[in-house]
C-alpha cells in the first residue's frame, strides 16, 4: 500500500484556491472508459456515491473559513494498493473498486481523523475520493487507486486541519494536535490488513519499505 500527499504546485495540485483544477483532472478517465462503454466510478464520500463535480467544487470551495488567500484549502492525497493487494480486494474491477470506498470510508478516513489528536471521528472529515483504474506509466496488469480531496477545514467550518504540519501528536504549547503521517501510514496498513484479511509480508510493510529508505522507522 502505497499513501502519499501530492506537493502542493502551481498546476493541477495547486491548493491556494479552487478546487476546480484538480477535479477536472480527476475526471479525465471516464471519458475514455464511457467511450469504450466500461465503467466507470463517479465522487463519493463518507456516505454517497456517485456525486456531481459541481457539488465537490461547492463543498470544497466553500468551506474556507479564516482562511488567507495564500493558506492551503484542500489536500490531494494518493491511496495506491499494490497488485497484491488489489486481489485481496476484489476479482472485478467493479469489486475492487468497491472494496476500496470500503476501504477509504472504514479505515482511511477514520485513522486519518484520530492522527489529528483533536477528538475528531470521520464524520468530521469533509472529503471526496475518486476511483481511477489505469495508471499511464506503470507496467502492471492493475493499477486501480483513489484520488482524495480532504478540506483543509473540518465540516462545520471551524477547525483548521493539516496534514502537512510538521508537528506531531503535541500535548502542549501553541499547537496542539499535530500530525504524525509515519503513524497514519502504519494504521492504515494495519486497518487494511483486517479489513481483507491480507496477510501481509514482511517485505510489503511499510516500517520495512521506510527503513530500507530512511535507515529507521521515524
Amino acid at each position: 500500500m502505497h499513501i502519499d500527499f501530492a506537493p502542493p504546485s502551481n498546476g493541477t495540485y495547486n491548493n491556494a484556491g479552487s478546487s476546480r483544477q484538480l477535479a477536472n483532472y480527476l475526471e479525465h478517465e471516464d471519458l475514455e472508459r464511457i467511450e469504450k462503454g466500461i465503467y466507470t466510478e463517479g465522487f463519493f464520500n463518507l456516505t454517497n456515491d456517485n456525486i456531481y463535480k459541481s457539488k465537490v467544487l461547492k463543498d470544497i470551495d466553500t468551506n474556507i473559513g479564516q482562511l488567507l488567500k495564500t493558506d492551503a484549502k484542500f489536500y490531494a492525497i494518493h491511496v495506491s494498493p499494490s497488485e497484491k493487494e488489489l486481489r485481496a480486494m476484489g476479482n472485478t474491477e467493479q469489486e475492487q473498486a468497491e472494496a476500496m470506498k470500503r476501504y477509504i470510508r472504514e479505515v482511511f478516513i477514520p485513522e486519518y481523523a484520530k492522527n489529528f489528536n483533536k477528538e475528531l471521528s470521520a464524520s468530521h472529515i469533509k472529503f471526496y475520493g475518486k476511483i481511477h483504474f489505469n495508471r499511464s506509466r506503470s507496467d502492471n496488469e492493475l493499477n486501480m487507486h483513489c484520488h482524495l480531496i480532504v478540506s483543509r477545514k473540518d465540516q462545520a467550518n471551524k477547525k483548521k486541519l493539516s496534514p502537512l504540519t510538521n508537528h506531531k501528536s503535541t500535548k502542549s504549547g501553541i499547537i496542539k494536535g499535530g500530525f504524525d503521517r509515519v503513524n497514519l501510514f502504519q494504521q492504515a496498513e494495519l486497518g487494511f490488513d483486517k479489513l481483507f484479511n491480507y496477510n501481509r509480508q514482511q517485505t510489503e510493510s511499510f516500517d520495512y519499505y521506510n527503513t530500507i529508505k530512511n535507515g529507521s522507522i521515524s
